[in-house]
């Protein structure tokens, strides 16, 4: 059975905030900060994880200092959308590294995807040869993001 976030209390909702500033935070620091003696907030960490609230924990890396600062948005347009189209569809585009984030739509499209290169000649190659070759793509266009203003990445 899949846990409710109403579940959630304001200690484990603090937890939560907490690591997503700071996921190398000590469980003593994390226990302090949240109001909580070190057990306990242990116990409700291994309970986050185990529930599956925390998905992990990692390092955040900016890709412009690895020299990958070409964003592109991509729009796919499928020419089958039954669940076995969609299957191959998903599962090849996961094999492609170039692709940072990939979403089904609810639009005139089908997908949405997040290319991150090094250059717009990069992305060319990577749609050409990758993304256009996927299992049942009809179609793509493309928006090359200008600046990043906001993401999803914390440092």
């Amino acid at each position: 059975m899949k846990p409710e976030p109403s579940a959630l209390d304001r200690f484990d909702r603090a937890i939560l905030d907490a690591l997503a500033e700071d996921g190398r935070m000590t469980v003593t620091d994390l226990a302090a900060r949240v109001g909580l003696s070190k057990t306990p907030a242990q116990v409700r960490l291994r309970r986050l994880i185990d529930d599956g609230f925390i998905l992990g924990f990692r390092a955040v890396i900016d890709p412009v200092k690895l020299g990958l600062d070409h964003v592109a948005f991509t729009e796919v347009k499928l020419s089958d959308t039954r669940e076995a189209a969609l299957r191959a569809f998903n599962a090849a585009v996961r094999k492609i590294p170039e692709v940072e984030e990939c979403h089904m739509i609810a639009s005139s499209f089908d997908y949405l995807l997040k290319v991150r290169t090094s250059d717009i000649r990069r992305y060319r190659y990577v749609l050409g040869e990758k993304i256009s070759g996927l299992p049942h793509v009809a179609s793509t266009s493309t928006f090359v993001a200008m600046e990043t203003v906001l993401d999803g990445r914390k440092g």
